[in-house]
């Protein structure tokens, strides 16, 4: 996609700190840096969101980010979130499909956690909607 970030940093038009680097994913340090270490994982072909990902790319995505997570715990780190934000909705800012691994020392002061809804949801309920027959 032309004006997509990840592409250029793909194709070289804008430097990144990288990471890791295969024939098809690219690793490297998110500038917004939520935590020392916090990676982005990203396919280098561009396709949208995790939705529009075909299941081939999507497992190759997250064996790096696993490859990633064990290296960071070898590395010292105490442990690894693995995330991925899926439409603008969930809080994607860059339409281009990536996973966030984020090393996390103990007490490092990042936070991750979802605050509980404000009202009780009835799981019964939610359930009966949500389930998915194969």
């Amino acid at each position: 996609m032309e004006d997509c970030i990840f592409c250029k940093i793909v194709k070289g038009e804008i430097g990144c700190y990288k990471i890791y680097e295969n024939k098809t994913v690219l690793a490297f340090l998110d500038i917004a840096n939520k935590a020392p270490g916090h990676t982005l994982v990203i396919p280098k072909k561009h396709v949208k969101d995790l939705d529009e990902c075909d299941e081939k790319l999507f497992q190759e995505v997250m064996s790096v980010a696993k490859k990633l997570s064990s290296h960071y715990l070898q590395k010292g780190f105490d442990g690894v979130n693995i995330v991925s934000n899926c439409k603008p909705a969930s809080g994607q800012e860059v339409l281009h499909f990536h996973v966030h691994v984020i090393p996390r020392k103990q007490d490092d002061g990042a936070s991750l956690i979802l605050t509980p809804a404000t009202q009780k949801a009835n799981l019964e309920e939610i359930a009966k909607k949500l389930r998915l027959e194969d």
